[in-house]
């Protein structure tokens, strides 16, 4: 039986790669997915994943539902200078040789239901076979939480790529860029019990996609996805380079990943809490890591993966992407 998956995210140059990879897996079936503010706006966030699917065409469409429009309690904080003014590299504005745009508008039908109320709608579908997997801001969930908890917790796996447990963040010092932007949406998942397999930035930064390999495999397959990828893409690789790393960081192919083959890591229960308070800690993952007794330890609110196979995933994400066999 394939794996249902919901997927829950703000595209993003590395949620499209994440989709790209669900929607061309065959051992799972993305039934949903919900769009939320992060990387860009929700309304851009929505019509990203439009465009997404208008050029992988899957056989299939999922449902799609725009979700929050801004985090719990506070302003929204984006990434343009990452993902580009549209949140994928700049697409919107390029042209085809007659002077046509390369990505017209895509006109795809938007479900009725906003994005918690299609998570839980989804949830019961599938009670106790749904994955979610959250690659943005976790508004959507929080919300959904407040409105039905005792269906949230029908969930199989909820995979979330967030935090930071003994690496520094990527926004400040010591926040990851979800958990900062809603840290009260991040604070109350972590804090409810669900089954949590936290997905930090202490491995998905060994997860980095060279430009060079990228170019190698979609010189294989040329097709409009490798088009769609290599036009995309360009810009993560120019913040990459700005940066001063080796090519893009698969931060959210690495959760999609794991949520579709959960050997390619190992957990460790751990209580994790978000700092939502601190003026220079804001979105802080505090991570309970004292070698002490369990018992003196408040109870692991998640599992942590705490590695990465990261040649395996780096076939897995290539191979979806673009088959070596072409």
């Amino acid at each position: 039986m394939k794996i249902p998956l919901l997927v829950d995210t703000d595209p993003g140059i590395d949620d499209a790669l994440a989709l790209v990879l669900a929607l061309r897996s065959p051992q799972c079936s993305v039934e949903s997915i919900t769009t939320v503010a992060g990387n860009v706006s929700v309304e851009r966030c929505t019509l990203n994943m439009f465009r997404i699917l208008d050029v992988l065409k899957p056989e299939r469409l999922p449902v799609v539902s725009r979700g929050a429009d801004k985090p719990l309690a506070r302003s929204l904080v984006s990434a343009p200078h990452v993902h580009g003014d549209d949140g994928l590299g700049n697409l919107a504005e390029l042209k085809a040789a007659d002077g046509s745009l390369r990505y017209p508008r895509p006109r795809l039908t938007l479900s009725p239901l906003d994005g918690p109320d299609l998570i839980l709608d989804t949830i019961g579908r599938f009670p106790g076979e749904l994955v979610l997997v959250a690659l943005g801001p976790l508004t959507n969930l929080a919300l959904a939480l407040q409105r039905d908890a005792r269906r949230m917790a029908l969930l199989r796996r909820l995979v979330i790529m967030g935090g930071a447990v003994g690496v520094p963040g990527n926004v400040t010092p010591v926040a990851e860029f979800n958990f900062y932007v809603d840290p009260e949406a991040a604070a109350q998942v972590l804090a409810s019990g669900l089954p949590i397999e936290l997905v930090p930035l202490d491995i998905t930064r060994n997860a980095i996609l060279p430009r060079s390999v990228l170019q190698k495999r979609l010189a294989v397959c040329p097709d409009p996805v490798s088009r769609f990828v290599a036009d995309m893409t360009q810009r993560g690789f120019e913040f990459a380079e700005e940066i001063g790393e080796g090519g893009i960081t698969l931060h959210d192919p690495v959760a999609l990943g794991i949520a579709l083959d959960p050997s390619l890591t190992h957990f460790e229960p751990v209580h994790v809490a978000v700092e939502c308070e601190g003026v220079l800690t804001r979105g802080m993952s505090v991570a309970d890591l004292r070698m002490i007794a369990a018992g003196r330890k408040a109870p692991a609110t998640c599992r942590v993966a705490r590695g990465l196979r990261a040649d395996t995933f780096l076939d897995l994400f290539l191979d979806r992407l673009c088959p070596a066999s072409w």
